[in-house]
């Protein structure tokens, strides 16, 4: 199987049932040493290319992860960007908001947390969070201090809102946004979460929450229809990635990644005819200290 970016992107304005939208495809590999042949290949192309970007300094690029547990949001950005320098990138994790955090507006802490120029951010998890678990479970959105006439259906509408203006505003300002859903089966995690259990290097990974959030699946599969649907965009598009085989979900999110840095047309910083006499000068120094 040839890897289509459009077949995973959801487009501006679909209404999405995930139930349609399948969690195994046909693999793009066909044994575990093309896996690793194929991932090698993408892992040198994308460090080659953060080098460009890193140089050119004129774009930045956010990665969001979003996925229900065991999902391997984990893994994939270990894997995928294992060759990137860390120099020109950074990793941030958003769990339970601080009180400091929660006396801010929802989008405070993320922003904090924006890639620079020349540099890709990756977040595992963000401020998605504030339409999907904060749906899921409404005590959530009450501690959060806000007035009661906010309280109401149409928050949900009005973060959605809020969201897609911040992400036109990035990307009007030169930051490339790119979301991923990593699309596990209830089966498939069952399956994982059970593994989580049985191997002992894997237990530190699993707790009793993990199986109270399972309980709510139908809700959140509710949550996610909903927020791809209103937050999908041409300048900030969802890509619903197949996650029940962990290395094909590796190969197809690397492959967007690599996409989408080509399309940015980046070139290397030109050196001037006045920068060109000062190194030949400066070679010409070096030579004569041999």
């Amino acid at each position: 199987m040839k890897i289509t970016v459009k077949d995973f992107q959801v487009p501006e304005g679909e209404k999405v049932k995930l139930d349609k939208w399948p969690t195994l495809v046909e693999a793009v590999y066909k044994s575990k040493k093309k896996y690793h042949k194929i991932l090698e290949a993408h892992v040198q192309e994308l460090s080659s290319l953060q080098r460009l970007h890193y140089a050119s300094n004129r774009y930045a690029v956010l990665l969001i992860f979003q996925a229900m547990d065991a999902a391997g949001k984990d893994g994939a950005i270990r894997h995928v960007m294992s060759g990137v320098n860390p120099q020109g990138c950074q990793v941030f994790s958003f769990k339970h908001p601080s009180a400091t955090e929660l006396d801010h507006d929802f989008l405070w802490r993320t922003s904090q947390c924006l890639p620079e120029r020349g540099r890709i951010g990756i977040f595992n998890r963000s401020y998605y969070e504030e339409v999907l678990i904060a749906r899921v479970h409404p005590e959530i959105l009450r501690s959060q201090g806000l007035p009661d006439e906010l309280l109401n259906k149409s928050i949900w509408r009005q973060r959605y809102h809020s969201i897609v203006d911040l992400e036109n505003h990035l990307y009007r300002n030169g930051t490339r946004i790119i979301k991923f859903f990593l699309h596990l089966s209830e089966e498939e995690q069952r399956k994982r979460f059970l593994d989580r259990i049985d191997e002992p290097e894997k237990n530190w990974k699993f707790s009793v929450a993990d199986i109270e959030e399972r309980s709510f699946w139908k809700q959140y599969m509710q949550a996610y229809e909903t927020c791809l649907s209103a937050t999908s965009t041409k300048n900030a598009p969802w890509y619903v990635v197949p996650a029940d085989d962990k290395k094909n979900t590796r190969l197809i999110i690397s492959q967007i990644i690599l996409d989408t840095f080509k399309a940015l047309n980046m070139n290397y910083p030109e050196t001037s005819l006045k920068r060109q006499r000062e190194l030949l000068a400066i070679r010409k120094q070096l030579e004569q200290q041999a």
